[in-house]
């Protein structure tokens, strides 16, 4: 088997992240993260031992992208929103220009 550099580029090696990193790089607090464990919504801790687990590195990083994702690009509801906060200014200039000044 050869070393190829290219090779690393393409497959980088698996890298796991306690919790404590897990909390930075996410910005959830320990028991959120563990909710969400629960629910299905956020990435499993691989057990590295009988009592440390560890999250993969790349999982969180797709986890994050998503996130960022949905709330800039993606999703109904961000749309919904960007459209009901635009009527807001308008429906305050209506209402603005109806009353009377005293």
């Amino acid at each position: 088997m050869t070393d190829d550099p290219r090779n690393e580029r393409t497959n980088p090696p698996t890298r796991f992240l306690r919790l404590p990193e897990v909390m930075e790089r996410t910005g959830l607090s320990r028991s959120t993260i563990y909710v969400r464990v629960a629910a299905g919504c956020f990435p499993r801790p691989v057990a590295l031992g009988s009592r440390a687990v560890g999250w993969i590195e790349a999982e969180i990083e797709e986890w994050v992208a998503e996130r960022i994702a949905e709330s800039r690009f993606e999703g109904d509801r961000a749309g919904e929103r960007g459209e009901a906060a635009h009527r807001i200014p308008e429906a305050g200039w209506r209402a603005a220009e109806a009353r009377p000044v005293r």
